[in-house]
């Protein structure tokens, strides 16, 4: 189909945007084939070193390497690639090697060199930006080395600064253009659930939607932010938003470190956001450890928690694990939108920056309204940032400008 097949020119990157089931995977791994073969199946093709990163190995050799539209799946017998497990990686019959990288360990592409990769699903790495860039380090052979990028779009920085360059090319289908390989129970059943919706045109359209109407953050006030090293910091505040339930399927546990320098007047108070240590689906004790852990990695001198959800337990898990933690308990009573505002508001001035890494947290940042959140379940993250947030500057920034009241003797 026409967004499977590669755009002309003298590009660097060619993104492929698709919904879900639009046929990514196939174009990805096609082109990876016409990159290392030649004409013969003993004939060298434009590339013989070719980088295959996906968010984990494992997800790189069952959708990338063994998928059903994966490389083996779409090579004819004389020029199948031979899957050396031992190695993580397929070699070709005229001597071409693909080498398998995880992106949860960007350092695993320092020291190797490629002139060309298949990138796959790129906008839900969690630690993308670290990842990309090495593979940019790496991506140095050959007169021309190329690389594919294969992802339902998702509104986080990295794709953006990608889709933004001028050596970039797009393709992009709805997950309808595949219809004649997909179940029509499937299709009639996600059109009728999800069509119409910002998760609809994300995961069915394939398209890339920046923000949401009467969003409370901007893209530009973080991006503008943006560092790659914190300053010396004031204080160090983790913010736990617990989750209702602990099971699998259960909202995310929202742990975010945030740092501030308070020198002088409030005006001149600065924040940057340090980890975004969430978890899912993990029991109280789990999450509670979490927690802890970013308290001692981060060397933070208090723990802030939401207890409307869980009341006292909530001090009593994190108590029967560290008894002398320094905590507080803070109780919601305006809506989350009304509780964003303040903090959206620092955003603006300029006053909060970003580590980078933390495109997870960014997702939910920029689907808050100040009619709340509009995405799905629930804004457990920025829940957890409204709180490291107005504990570090805004609350304290109330205190500090408040009248003090003299008593006349």
């Amino acid at each position: 189909m026409p967004h499977q097949t590669p755009p002309a020119g003298n590009w660097k990157t060619w993104v492929i945007m698709g919904g879900r089931g639009a046929g990514k995977t196939r174009a990805g791994a096609e082109w990876v084939r016409s990159m290392v073969e030649g004409a013969g199946p003993l004939d060298a093709g434009a590339a013989r070193r070719v980088a295959l990163v996906g968010e984990t190995i494992d997800q790189v050799r069952e959708v990338m390497v063994f998928g059903d539209s994966g490389i083996l799946a779409c090579s004819p017998p004389d020029r199948r690639p031979e899957w050396q497990a031992t190695r993580k990686r397929l070699v070709w019959p005229n001597g071409a090697v693909a080498q398998v990288y995880s992106a949860h360990e960007p350092d695993s592409l320092r020291g190797p060199q490629f002139d060309a990769a298949w990138v796959d699903e790129l906008a839900k790495w969690k630690k993308s930006e670290g990842a990309w860039d090495q593979l940019q380090f790496a991506l140095r052979l050959g007169d021309n080395p190329r690389q594919v990028v294969t992802t339902t779009p998702q509104n986080v920085p990295v794709l953006k600064a990608i889709l933004a360059n001028d050596s970039t090319v797009v393709t992009h289908a709805p997950t309808t253009a595949n219809r004649a390989n997909l179940a029509a129970s499937f299709l009639a059943e996600v059109h009728s659930r999800y069509a119409g919706t910002q998760l609809g045109r994300q995961e069915l359209e394939g398209l890339l939607i920046d923000g949401v109407e009467g969003a409370l953050w901007k893209a530009g006030a973080i991006e503008a932010g943006r560092i790659d090293a914190a300053p010396a910091l004031s204080r160090i505040v983790v913010a736990v938003d617990p989750p209702v339930s602990a099971h699998k399927s259960s909202d995310t546990c929202g742990i975010v470190v945030v740092g501030a320098i308070t020198d002088g007047p409030p005006q001149n108070w600065r924040a940057v956001v340090l980890e975004d240590a969430s978890v899912q689906g993990a029991s109280p004790e789990a999450w509670a450890r979490a927690a802890l852990d970013a308290f001692a990695r981060h060397g933070a001198d208090r723990l802030v928690a939401e207890v409307n959800q869980g009341g006292n337990l909530v001090e009593a898990v994190i108590r029967q694990i560290d008894a002398l933690v320094p905590f507080r308990a803070v109780h919601a009573r305006a809506s989350k939108g009304a509780r964003a505002e303040p903090v959206a508001a620092r955003y603006e001035q300029g006053r909060v920056a970003h580590l980078r890494g933390l495109s997870h947290l960014e997702e939910q940042i920029f689907l808050m309204t100040a009619q709340g959140f509009s995405g799905r379940g629930s804004p457990d993250r920025v829940d957890a940032l409204v709180w490291a947030l107005t504990e570090l500057i805004i609350a304290p920034a109330e205190k500090y400008r408040r009248p003090q009241v003299r008593t006349l003797g």
